[in-house]
């Protein structure tokens, strides 16, 4: 089934992990054996021949580069310029893959048409249909000054979270507390202007509150599962899921096995004795269909390869192509097959179609 999945780092792991995701994803991890600079060497699931196999066509692919200041124990930049730098080394990487025929950017309504009828002919093999993307900025830290929003519009991003993990310079992020910074006012409300979906992934509380009441405009949550089930700032409450509901909204499951269970340790928990297979994500559908009364706020977002691979996802999944297991494993829960088509790619095409009308 075609499958749409919104929240994926893949030029991050093209350039920072130095991977060639033209290539299978085997051959990926064989390249990488004996390297221990980090702990999803050689357990990379995700690379563009794995996701046409998988059905996947169209993607939300990030350009994420961060800021930090001196003494901080997160990876980043040392300075806004060169974050900039970074997430446009980001997209020179996508728009050689469009060179490549390997993906193509999708920037509006007819883009998007045009792109689901290519993958709707079936005379045409997947394994040679570029995979569409839709291009997001995770954490707006890159943005030197806020007329630089302007020229990434102009390059195609049609996405944004302010924030990521720990301080940010518009807003802080996982693990924080506190409100929007007063240039992330200001960046909400350009977004407005311009017409730029707000991803609200990974604010705080606060500025989750202070965002909703600012911005105007589209909301989805590209990557977030649910608090009751696993208790961290990082995930949704329930009066959240509400509040996303009510704005029509779209959420994406993340596919990070610590964002599924509970008590999972990165770098210590077994991925099989303390993991969770790809069916423990349905517990966290289910739990939104319950406050929605429907399932036309659930999707995939799925995360993968974002700084994790194998030691740290679903036991059952190999590579991303397995999300086509989804389908089957929805039914048996007792979803109808309508509302598989929807977490599957109907509730983000329901969602761009109204949008980018």
């Amino acid at each position: 089934m075609f499958t749409i999945d919104a929240h994926l780092d893949i030029a991050m792991n093209a350039l920072e992990w130095n991977r060639d995701l033209t290539k299978p994803v085997t051959e990926i991890r064989s390249r990488e054996e004996g390297m221990n600079d980090k702990l999803d060497r050689a357990k990379g699931v995700v690379s563009l021949p794995a996701l046409r196999a998988g059905k996947i066509g169209l993607v939300v692919a990030t350009q994420i580069a961060r800021y930090v200041e001196k003494g901080s124990n997160l990876p980043g930049w040392h300075s806004p310029e060169q974050a900039w730098a970074q997430s446009q080394g980001q997209l020179a990487w996508y728009k050689a893959m469009e060179e490549e025929g390997q993906m193509v950017q999708i920037t509006n309504l007819p883009q998007l048409e045009a792109h689901l009828e290519l993958w709707k002919d079936e005379s045409v093999p997947d394994s040679t249909k570029p995979v569409g993307f839709i291009l997001s900025l995770e954490g707006a830290d890159s943005l030197v000054r806020l007329s630089y929003l302007e020229k990434a519009y102009e390059k195609g991003l049609r996405a944004l979270g302010p924030a990521h993990y720990g301080p940010g310079r518009y807003a802080d992020g996982t693990g924080m507390s506190g409100p929007l910074h007063p240039a992330g006012i200001e960046l909400l409300k350009e977004m407005d202007r311009l017409g730029i979906i707000l991803d609200i992934t990974h604010l705080t509380d606060e500025s989750f509150d202070q965002a909703l009441s600012i911005f105007k405009g589209p909301v989805w949550a590209s990557h977030h599962n649910c608090r009751a089930l696993v208790d961290h700032q990082r995930q949704l409450t329930d009066d959240q899921i509400r509040r996303l509901i009510e704005r029509d909204a779209v959420i994406g499951g993340s596919l990070d096995v610590w964002m599924i269970v509970p008590n999972w340790v990165r770098g210590k928990s077994d991925p099989f004795k303390d993991g969770a297979p790809l069916e423990a994500i349905i517990n966290h559908y289910d739990h939104i269909c319950q406050i929605a009364g429907n399932a036309d706020h659930i999707a995939i977002g799925s995360d993968l390869d974002g700084m994790f691979g194998k030691e740290q996802s679903p036991y059952d999944l190999e590579t991303i192509a397995d999300l086509q297991k989804l389908p089957d494993l929805l039914a048996k829960r007792g979803y109808a097959a309508q509302d598989i088509e929807k977490v599957m790619h109907g509730n983000w095409l329901r969602f761009l179609r109204k949008n980018w009308a």
